[in-house]
């Protein structure tokens, strides 16, 4: 059974980094056919996609967050991780780590989620 769970510091203060780490366990981020995905959730926008990385290590970002975000690997660890700067107060959400399966066309697996608040 596969499963991630996301982990970071849960309050963030504006213009900083804010960094997640999703840990995986039961199976490989290098295996074939799978994505790892970072989404967040707001009660004003709803589920938003914020990018992925692939199992070969490609990355793939939202047009409106590319600027800002850098989805990296530790393969030794099995995690992944984003970092997301310049954060202001919109960006407070929970975060979300999920895989992506091509051949099923779906997200299969979703961490719990984490809330991270950006604020002063």
């Amino acid at each position: 059974q596969v499963q991630l769970q996301e982990s970071g510091p849960g309050l963030v203060k504006p213009s900083q980094t804010l960094s997640l780490t999703c840990t995986v366990s039961g199976g490989s981020i290098t295996a074939d056919s799978y994505y790892w995905a970072w989404i967040r959730q707001t009660p004003e926008k709803g589920l938003e996609w914020i990018g992925y990385m692939g199992f070969l290590g490609s990355t793939n970002y939202s047009p409106s967050l590319k600027n800002r975000t850098s989805i990296s690997r530790d393969t030794t660890e099995n995690r992944f991780t984003l970092q997301l700067t310049s954060v202001t107060p919109e960006d407070t959400a929970v975060y979300y780590c999920a895989r992506y399966k091509g051949d099923y066309e779906a997200y299969d697996t979703w961490g719990q989620g984490t809330q991270v608040t950006v604020s002063s």
